[in-house]
């Protein structure tokens, strides 16, 4: 062909085969990692270049400049940036789950912020690294040219550690990427020994060992479910959230503080992301926003003001920022020897590994064997000579030049080259008695050694067996606990309920509209008649109104005296100190002007309520259908229609089977059948429960349940407004028709009071929480006060200052 001859070529040909060749070469040669050993070809050449050069664990550290020239002059000839941000990424704790480079100096952080030049920083190898390196000079893997032909380097690397999982991997490529997340070196470590001992295990199997990615960062993943499809599928999105809690300071303030941000997520970003929201009012309900980081971890700190929620706000930002983030999984490496892109599963990625050490220890083995024979050939030697030490001086000497005598020794004591070569290197104090002894036990112990990896190469299931020992090494080395929390549930369906614990508490309600909650565990037993503990601090001429234990899940229906019905979860209120006054009602409720909570209906989950009854201060009672309030709005519903002078003081939830007991303040009950009452609408006035005599009012309302067996071990409870209380069978009260002036319940004297509480009992009611207007509380085994007649006027139950009477109780 002539020089400057120019051969026509179809251009979309050649710009389909120019292009596959651009496309394969960055593939395979620059953006996939190995399935193998988990590595790039810049990381594995950085790694390679620090091994070659001696910087182990053990070594003193080396500027990153040393080792960037090293890799870029004989490995690896790109951008000097591009293979110092490589080595970068391989020393950040906050990227890698096991850093393989240990480094001194800046090396970026979770901020943000660029690591500080090469020149600066110094590196070595770390201690895990050096396990995907072991056995390179065992002849366990194939060594290529490099990009001159002038060295040589590792083709991939024998990684006793499956890196592919551990740290996993990020990359793209022409028309593909990889998104690889890092997991649990002793989760990973326990699925490989199961998959060994179990081949036909599948994906759901080894989640059972490895439950899901685990991020250096922390926070938590959603919804195993989810994490199941990606493993059995190679790709897929898993949910990630920070880790927040919600704290409360010793004034009763709120903070939210974030302790873990999800994986690849930037610090600064994330604190400036919040402070723009609260700036553009699309986040409210927070005072101030802070970066409290520092060196023993990271700390978000969001202080709210009085009247926000905090779970809402928490919710909202989940939904509004990066504390929330989708891990968007592709499981793409490079499989068969590195040359085709797969879009792996767990199994397959796992038995790919397996089968990779399988090689490596195979390859180890043999090349121990050769090592192992190669010295036994040259002990069995001189074990020879030894036999015939003078023989073998005698012809040495004989021999006028070296290598005549190394024929005439292979000649008459049918040696080897070797053998003869050997010997004639032998040193004369190897003639001594403890020398020779020493030459027959080792070839004794080389005899025994190629015996055992003869047996090994002939048995895979030794080989296994080894693979597993190795891993089981490993684990108990490096192996660490999860960082990342795995959450059964899907995120996407949780609400703020979710995020609350169920756990009991107590709602209390003053009547001037305060409202707190708190655990139960916060009120200790103590016996009858003692002064209790201080509960709340009180505002002058504030009392205690309403006080019931429900759970944080719970709906919780307000009624108010007026006849309307507002609604909040449980968890809504916000937790409180013991001591603590609690928030007013009209933060949470659009409250009229003088308009009170009078009724608290908690509704459980589970718990089927098939009637609401009210009942009135006056002494009217209605019953109506629980779900006509199923759905009650912001802004609030009428529940029933009141007369002027009239006001509504209970509402309690019943089966439509059940009797209803109503208690006065002069000492009068009445009981009768819920059937007496008909079922009516929400803006009924209802009808006559008790009759009323002067100034008398009705100041307790209960409902027996007569499905109940422990009906006949049931009592009245009342409680006065002096501290007395007491307890009478139900057997006492006989059933009556509504609409009766009933029967006497308490003997009323000035010492013990007008009746403020009652409620009937049973063996589950364990104890009593009474309180008193001036906020002391008191927590009383319910056996501890005595059975009574009814026209008796009771026990002390808590001793009372002067001025001070009982405003409220509960039970548990």
């Amino acid at each position: 062909m002539e020089i400057g001859y120019i051969k026509p070529r179809e251009i979309t040909r050649e710009m389909q085969e120019s292009y596959l060749d651009y496309a394969m070469s960055v593939i395979i040669s620059r953006a996939l990692p190995d399935v193998r050993d988990g590595l790039k070809p810049v990381h594995r050449r950085i790694l390679y270049a620090m091994w070659d050069m001696g910087l182990k664990s053990g070594a003193k550290f080396r500027k990153s400049a040393t080792v960037v020239g090293e890799t870029l002059g004989k490995y690896h000839p790109h951008g000097d940036i591009a293979v110092y941000d490589s080595l970068v990424r391989m020393a950040q704790d906050f990227n890698m789950r096991y850093p393989l480079i240990f480094g001194q100096g800046n090396f970026g952080s979770l901020d943000g912020d660029s690591q500080a030049a090469m020149r600066y920083t110094e590196v070595k190898l770390s201690k895990i690294s050096e396990e995907l390196l072991y056995d390179l000079e065992k002849e366990t893997v194939k060594f290529v040219d490099n990009y001159d032909a002038t060295q040589k380097e590792p083709q991939v690397l024998p990684a006793k550690l499956p890196n592919i999982l551990l740290n996993g991997s990020m990359g793209i490529a022409v028309g593909m990427a990889t998104n690889i997340p890092p997991h649990n070196l002793s989760e990973v470590a326990d699925g490989i020994i199961h998959l060994v001992d179990n081949k036909n295990a599948d994906v759901e199997d080894l989640m059972k060992y490895i439950q899901g990615p685990d991020f250096p960062t922390g926070g938590f993943i959603f919804n195993k479910k989810d994490i199941l499809q990606v493993y059995a599928q190679g790709k897929g999105a898993i949910l990630m959230r920070g880790r927040a809690e919600i704290v409360e300071n010793k004034k009763g303030n709120y903070s939210i503080v974030i302790s873990e941000i999800p994986y690849q997520v930037n610090k600064a970003a994330l604190v400036e992301k919040i402070a723009n929201l609260v700036h553009e009012k699309k986040l409210e309900g927070i005072r101030d926003v802070r970066d409290e980081s520092d060196k023993e971890g990271i700390r978000i700190v969001i202080d709210l003001k009085r009247e926000a929620f905090p779970k809402k706000i928490l919710n909202r930002l989940y939904t509004l920022t990066q504390l929330q983030e989708k891990f968007h999984v592709n499981m793409l490496a490079l499989a068969e020897n590195g040359l085709i892109p797969r879009v792996l599963n767990l199994k397959s990625t796992l038995e790919l590994y397996i089968k990779h050490r399988q090689e490596i220890v195979k390859a180890r083995t043999a090349y121990d064997l050769k090592k192992a024979k190669e010295r036994a050939h040259i002990l069995e030697g001189l074990k020879k000579a030894l036999d015939r030490i003078s023989e073998v001086i005698k012809t040495i000497k004989q021999s006028k030049t070296k290598e005549i005598a190394q024929v005439n020794l292979v000649k008459k004591f049918h040696l080897t080259k070797i053998q003869a070569q050997a010997i004639l290197d032998m040193k004369l104090s190897q003639l001594a008695a403890l020398e020779r002894k020493k030459i027959e036990d080792e070839l004794k112990e080389k005899k025994k050694l190629i015996k055992e990896l003869e047996s090994i190469l002939a048995s895979p299931k030794k080989i296994l067996n080894l693979i597993k020992n190795e891993l089981e090494e490993l684990k108990g080395k490096y192996g660490d606990e999860r960082k990342t929390k795995v959450i059964v549930g899907a995120a996407e369906e949780f609400t703020a309920e979710d995020l609350v614990p169920k756990e009991d508490v107590v709602i209390t309600l003053t009547y001037g509209g305060y409202i707190k909650s708190l655990p139960v565990g916060a009120y200790r037993a103590q016996h009858r008649g003692g002064k209790g503990v201080r509960g709340m601090e009180m505002r002058e001429e504030d009392v205690i109104e309403h006080c019931f234990i429900t759970d944080t899940h719970s709906n919780i229906l307000f009624f108010t005296n007026s006849g309307k019905v507002f609604q909040l979860k449980a968890y809504e209120i916000p937790k409180s100190s013991r001591a603590a006054r609690g928030q007013s009602m009209v933060n949470f409720l659009q409250l009229s002007q003088g308009e009170r909570i009078s009724a608290l209906v908690p509704l459980k989950k589970g718990v089927i309520n098939k009637y609401l009854a009210f009942v009135t201060k006056n002494g009217l009672i209605k019953k109506v259908d629980s779900e006509d309030f199923k759905n009650v709005r912001r802004s609030g519903l009428i529940a029933i229609k009141l007369k002027k002078s009239d006001e509504l003081e209970w509402v309690k939830p019943t089966s439509g089977q059940d009797e209803i007991i109503l208690v006065t303040s002069l000492g009068q009950s009445i009981r009768f059948k819920e059937k007496d009452i008909r079922k009516m609408g929400r803006q009924a006035a209802g009808i006559r429960g008790i009759r009323l005599k002067g100034k008398d009012q009705v100041v307790g309302m209960d409902v027996i349940e007569t499905q109940n067996s422990k009906l006949k071990t049931q009592n009245l409870l009342i409680v006065t407004e002096n501290g007395f209380g007491k307890k009478s069978a139900l057997k006492f009260y006989k059933v009556q028709r509504r609409g009766g002036s009933g029967i006497k319940t308490a003997k009323i004297t000035p010492k013990n009071g007008k009746i403020i509480f009652a409620k009937i009992l049973d063996e589950e009611i364990e104890e009593i929480i009474v309180i008193s207007k001036k906020g002391l509380v008191i927590r009383v085994d319910q056996n501890s006060i005595s059975p009574q007649g009814r026209a008796t006027q009771g026990v002390r139950i808590m001793r009372l200052k002067t001025g001070d009477k009982v405003a409220s109780v509960a039970y548990i």
